[in-house]
Formats: structure tokens, sequence, C-alpha cells
């Protein structure tokens, strides 16, 4: 038979059982457990700007008398101090938190002085606590001042045994001085520290004028101001009226010269980064090639000195090396704040006036008690000095009674009745030495009587009028600003902007070589020296065997360049992106850069901007026409740019950036040549293929894709044989004719390799397939008719041949 519900539950309370809801009773417990955390171990208090730890070891210690200018004793003493009497916590919480407090580079103002290894801002951890020694620093002094005058509660401690100070009367406003940083159940604070000069001005302004505005609080106190320097930006306004924003720190640099050699060091360093972290992230972003053109790093920091040394290669320019450093390491870094503290014992997100005014409440409170407190003594003090004055006076009569007494007692009712004495009085008679009733002391008893009249009158007078209260906070927190107040460490910024990729490279012309093997470099355009024609050149490559230069571009390092295969993908790079060599370098392959299926590179652009069209031509003569913004948005994987036959019997020769009416040029390897508008070709989608530019005869291929802006076209032959003829010469077509002469094709200048278009001020530089490099001015190539054969431009080598020829702008003519 199954038992009524009603008798279970009498079983299950004769038991000892309770019937209770398991989510309500976790989330009673988990709330109890968080709020445990927030208001006992994470979070500060608003009032003396300390968490329970904090305030533990500094009343420990005060209690221990390690006050300024005694004797440090042992860490493990004050731990030992602490946790046995107030933390019931373990030991080495209590250590870090005191550690803390000592450590120049964590706290603005440090309250703890600390002897021995109490770790470095390269993250060593401090010695065990067996080894080093501690005090309390004199600022922490203003935290504890007045404590025994009963300014604030006193609460039992974790076993009842002692009392403990809820709270510390805190003179100095620890919070906004020295930040904070704790991570709670559901919330965390992340406070930064301030200048005392400013937070005192602030307060002072605020109990002057309790109304004043954000914008002129920000103007006192500018921003924060870090234990390590360097600078900050941020929206200050915003921080101050919501207490959440984000800070972005900066650590400080400067360019110096050491050893005739150019070098970036850095000497201060943004808040809470690990040196030696942030040192290493660099030494890795330099092995990876990140950070370009530093030959040696150093750490050469001496004991609270940092000093971080980068030395630069020749020609490097700073300016970029250290926007590389801000991007990417942490000598740039983000301090998000979040002013969270407890108010009352309730976790409060607080604004800056909000602060303040916790402050100046607080310290109304403890300046109001410790005024009670001298005004009670100095009223009990004032009690006893008049009796001894009536007895003074009466001496002879006081002296007598008291002989003639059987005790104490008895003397003591005696004196309060004829001399009309309270008994406390009474009893400092009886007290009193036979010295003290010499005429001296009995004028120290009238001067005393007078000085605390006076006294008890100022107390008086400071308890009925709040605003007497307010003026002794003012001289209270400008003889902390005068006492201990020191120069802005942290530099304010009205801004930092966002770095971009131009900022950490230089904006130079450079030469980009890719060879037929598939390598490329990038060299400074200042590398080749200008020579006359038919110079032997200089070597332009240290190239394996049966490799030589393809393609040879002059653009900025800032430019995008567009990879071109021979299947009719387009894959992008940033210059920079490509490794600088020597002239004697051969340069890394293509393949270890780029994303490439079975192809080849056919064709590099340089590009600047995404606008105007591309015009492409194919081996076979077909001719496209595609807008850029087809191309603005680059991939990993590249994309096609032209719809080449499966067959693999077409390729991509050349690709040219055009306007709206430019007019192209189109020349064959048999000397043919086709002039025609770009506007004749209309423009096509990425998937097409393209319409007939010029119609081939048998053998012939097209070799080159000229867009005509220039006076002349300058034809090179493979036995280095050219020439400069005039556009004009060219007679103007619709496109898909045969086209004319361009140049007559013999056994002696071998057939024609590219053409380039021209002006009379520019050069141009010239390749070969053993790796010769010839630069050479236009002036010394005349101009001749289409027909001709044309002069010899290069002397070769046997065996050598002309492999391509690229265009010098005159702007770039001896390397300007």
């Amino acid at each position: 038979m199954t038992p009524k519900k009603e008798n279970i539950e009498e079983q299950k309370s004769e038991k000892g059982v309770f019937d209770a809801e398991v989510s309500s009773e976790m989330k009673k417990s988990y709330l109890d457990y968080a709020m445990s955390v927030i208001v006992s171990r994470a979070i500060p208090a608003i009032e003396d700007g300390l968490k329970p730890v904090q305030r533990r070891i500094l009343y420990a210690m005060n209690q221990m008398g390690l006050k300024p200018g005694t004797q440090t004793k042992k860490s493990a003493r004050v731990v030992g101090d602490v946790i046995g009497k107030y933390h019931p916590h373990g030991d080495t919480a209590v250590y870090d938190a005191m550690v803390r407090l000592a450590q120049d580079f964590s706290m603005r103002y440090p309250i703890v002085f600390g002897q021995g290894n109490f770790g470095s801002i390269d993250g060593d951890p401090p010695a065990a606590m067996r080894y080093t020694e501690a005090r309390l620093m004199p600022i922490a002094l203003e935290l504890l001042q007045d404590i025994e005058k009963e300014t604030v509660n006193f609460i039992p401690n974790y076993d009842g045994s002692l009392k403990e100070p809820e709270l510390l009367p805190g003179k100095l406003p620890a919070l906004i001085l020295n930040g904070a940083t704790g991570i709670a159940v559901g919330m965390a604070t992340n406070i930064p520290p301030h200048n005392l000069v400013e937070v005192c001005n602030a307060i002072v302004s605020y109990i002057k004028n309790p109304n004043l505005n954000f914008e002129e609080l920000v103007e006192i106190i500018h921003g924060p101001d870090f234990p390590t320097g360097g600078s900050v930006t941020g929206d200050m306004l915003e921080l101050y009226k919501t207490g959440k924003g984000k800070l972005v720190l900066r650590g400080k640099v400067s360019n110096e010269t050491i050893k005739k050699k150019d070098a970036i060091v850095i000497t201060e360093i943004p808040y809470m980064v690990n040196k030696s972290t942030l040192v290493q992230q660099i030494a890795d972003l330099i092995q990876k090639k990140k950070i370009r053109d530093v030959s040696d790093l150093r750490d050469e920091s001496s004991k609270g000195k940092i000093r971080i040394v980068l030395e630069l290669r020749k020609g490097a320019n700073p300016k970029f090396i250290i926007n590389s450093l801000y991007k990417y390491t942490r000598l740039q870094d983000a301090f998000h704040v979040n002013f969270l503290a407890l108010s009352d014992g309730q976790p409060k997100i607080m604004n800056l006036k909000e602060v303040l005014e916790a402050y100046v409440s607080y310290r109304k409170k403890i300046v109001t008690k410790r005024t009670k407190y001298e005004l009670r003594k100095a009223e009990e003090r004032q009690e006893i000095v008049n009796g001894l004055l009536i007895a003074l006076k009466n001496i002879d009569a006081v002296i007598s009674l008291i002989k003639k007494s059987k005790g104490k007692a008895e003397a003591l009712g005696e004196l309060v009745k004829k001399f009309k004495l309270t008994r406390r009085q009474a009893e400092a008679v009886l007290e009193t030495k036979l010295q003290q009733l010499t005429s001296m002391e009995v004028d120290k008893l009238k001067k005393e009587a007078e000085n605390l009249k006076k006294k008890i009158s100022e107390y008086e007078r400071i308890l009925g009028d709040i605003n007497e209260v307010l003026k002794i906070i003012i001289k209270e927190v400008t003889d902390l600003k005068n006492k201990y107040g020191d120069s802005r460490r942290t530099t304010i910024l009205k801004s930092i902007k966002e770095i971009k990729e131009k900022d950490l490279v230089q904006d130079k012309e450079v030469v980009v070589t890719i060879t037929d093997k598939g390598y490329c470099k990038r060299m400074d355009l200042q590398s080749y020296r200008e020579q006359k024609r038919g110079g032997k050149g200089v070597i332009g490559s240290g190239l394996a065997t049966g490799d030589f230069v393809k393609q040879l571009i002059t653009c900025s390092t800032h430019d995008y360049l567009m990879f071109f295969t021979t299947r009719g993908r387009v894959l992008w790079l940033k210059t920079y992106e490509i490794p600088s060599a020597e002239r004697y370098s051969r340069g890394k392959a293509i393949v270890n850069m780029l994303n490439l299926k079975d192809e080849n590179i056919t064709k590099v652009i340089s590009i600047k901007k995404f606008d105007n069209s591309l015009f492409m031509a194919t081996k076979k003569g077909i001719v496209k026409k595609i807008s850029l913004k087809h191309f603005s948005k680059p991939r990993a994987s590249g994309i096609k740019a032209l719809n080449l036959p499966n067959d693999n019997s077409d390729f991509l020769i050349g690709v040219e950036i055009v306007k709206e009416n430019s007019e192209v040029l189109l020349a064959t390897k048999k000397g043919q040549a086709i002039r025609f508008s770009s506007s004749d070709v209309r423009e096509m989608g990425r998937a097409s293929y393209g319409v007939t530019g010029i119609k081939l005869n048998k053998d012939d291929e097209v070799v080159s894709l000229e867009v005509l802006e220039t006076d002349a076209i300058l034809t090179i032959t493979r036995k280095g044989y050219g020439k400069r003829t005039s556009v004009e010469d060219y007679r103007k077509t619709a496109r898909a004719g045969k086209g004319v002469i361009n140049l007559k094709v013999s056994e002696k200048t071998g057939e024609v390799v590219t053409t380039v278009s021209v002006n009379d001020n520019d050069g141009v530089i010239i390749t070969t397939a053993k790796g010769i490099v010839m630069r050479t001015s236009l002036q010394n190539i005349r101009i001749m008719g289409r027909a001709t054969q044309g002069v010899r431009i290069v002397k070769l080598q046997q065996g050598d041949f002309v492999t391509d020829l690229v265009k010098i702008p005159e702007n770039n003519i001896n390397g300007k």
C-alpha cells in the first residue's frame, strides 16, 4: 500500500530532511558568494580607496610600529600578523597585495617601503617573504591619521578576539591617486591612477563650487597619470562623465645617434606592460620581417630606468619603424576604464564628480568625529585643570583635609563636599605629586586652562558651522599637495590617429624585379646608376643558372601590385610586402608569397587607386577592357580577370590602365603594330574572354600592349637593337586590323622583345637573360622611322639576349 503524501512529509521531518527548491537555494547561495567576493575581496571602498586586504596590511603595520624612520621588519612577520589577526586567507595573497603597494611601477604613490627584491617591471617575482623587509611610507600615514580619535568604526575580527577598523580615515584620496584593478563575480573595476596635485586642486575647486561642471573639472584633472609615464589619449570628458571609457596608452620613444648609427630608444612603456615581454615581442616581429630595417635590439635598462635600443640599418626611416612598434606591439596599449567602487557597501560605477563628492562627504564625517573627540578630551582636561586650580588656591586646607582623613574614600568625599569638586576632579587632586605644587606648575595650569578654553571655543565653532569643516578639509588637502605633490609623468595627447598601412612604410620609389623562375625582390631606385648608350650595365641579380629577369617595375612602396597569371587570374600584394634585397640577391620565390595553382606570373602592374579601367591583351591578339572596381577587394585566393580557353592555346601578355578615350598600341614579335582607341572595346565582366585587337600573320604573336600617352614608342629587339619612333608615325585605325610596320626585323636585330611608350626625358632599364641590368637615358637613342632596324642599345655577351625593357619616368631620372 502506497503511503499518503502527508505521511511522507512527516517522515522527512522526523529524519531532519527539509523540503527546499534547489534552483532558489543555489541562486541565493551564489548571490551570497558573489557579494562576499565583491565586498570582501575585489572591489575597493570609495571612502578610503582600499580593498579589505590592503586596509588590514596598513593597520597591522601601524599597530606593529612600522612607521617611517623606524627599522624595517621581515615581510613574513607582517604577513603573519595580518593573516593571524585580521585576514584569514592564504599568505601568498596577502604578500602579493603588500608587494604591489610597494612597487613604484604599479603604484603612482607607493604606500609601503620595501627593502629587498619586490619584483620588477620585467615580471620578475619578488623574493620570498622571509627575505624581504618592509615598513610604511610617509604618505601611508595620511590614510591612518586620526584613527585613534574615534573617527572610524571598529568591528570584531574574524574570530571576535580583536577589533579592526571598518574603514581608514583616508585623508589621502588613495582610490583616484593609485587606481585599482579587481575582478569580482559578474563585475570588475579598472581605475587609472592620477596626479596628486591635480586631484587636490579638483577637490578644493569642488568644495568651493559644488556646481562645477565636467568641462571645468577636465580643465583641472587633465587625465590619468601613470607611474610608468608615456602618453595617453581618449575622450576624457566622456570618461569622467560616465566613469567608463577607453584610453590609448603609448610608450615614450626618441631618436638618437649611437656610434654614427641612427637608433630608436624607448624610455617609457605603457602602464602594466611587462618590459621583457615587450622586448621579446619586438624581437619576434623583427625576425618575422614585420618590423624591418632594424639591425640590432638591446635592453640597456638599469634599476628604475628603462632604455630599449633599436639600432637601424643605413637609410632606414625611424618614423615608419616607430609606427610599426605602435601598430604591432604593446608599446601602444588600451586601458579600459571602469570606475567601480563600493559606496556604502554597494558596488556602483561612479563619475568624477561623484568620486569627489564621496571623498568630501567622508572627510566631513571624519573631521566632525575627530573634532567631537578632541572637544570631549579638551572638556575632560578642562574639568581636571579647573579642579587642580581650585585645590592649589586652597592648598593648605586641602593638605590639612587629606592628612586628617582616615582613607582615600573619606578624603575623596570631603574634597567633593568642602570644595564643591566633581569626583573626577577630586581624584585628580589626590593623584597630584608634591612637585606640582610649585608656583611654576601653577602658572602652567593657568596657561593650560586658557588654551583649553580657546580650543573648546574653536571646536564648538567648527561643529556649529559646516563651512568651518570644509575649510579644514581644504587646508588638509592643500598640505597634502605641498608635501607630496609632484609633476605629471604621463603626457596627455589630444588624439592618436589610427595607424594605417601607409604609416608603417616609407613612401618611396622602388624597383621590383620578377625573374623567369618566379623570384621577386624590391630595391631602391638609387641602386641603379645611369650609363651611356652602348654601356655594359651592372650586375642586376645573383640569378640561378638559366634564370633571367622577366619584368622590372618602378612604383611606390604604398602601391598595390596586381599579379596576373598565365591563366588570367589576378592576385594582390602591397609593394612593401615584397622583401627588400640587395642587387646581388635573387629575392624570394613568388610561390611562397602568393597562392599559385600550376600557373606562372605573366604580368605585374602597380595600382594606387582602383578607378579607371584595365586593358588586357593576349598572345593571340585578343583584347579586353574591364573596370578596376572589379578588383578593389583583394582576396588571398585571387580572382579570375580573363576567361582564357581551357586548351592553354592563349595566355595574357599585357595589362595596362586606360582612361575613357585612351589610345592603345599592340606590337608583335615580327615587327607589326596597330594603334586604335580603347573606346572601340566595350567594358566587359570578369568572366568574358574579349574581342580581336589585331589580326596576326602565321607564326606571329603579340609581345606588348602600350597606352599612348607619350611622344614616342621605344622598341627593343632580342639582340639589343632598338629605336624610338614618333607616335604620329603610327596611323590610327579601327581594332581588328593587321596594323603597320613597327620595326624591320632581320637576322641582325632578332625578333621584337617588347615596346614602351616614352617621352624625351625618360630613362629606361634593360635586362638580359644573364642578369645584366642597364639603365640609360633616351637622349642617347634618336628618333627614327618605322621601317628602320634601329641602333645597338646594349652590348650583349655571347649567348645572352634581351628579356625586358622598362621605363623610368623623367621625375625618377638620376634617382630623384
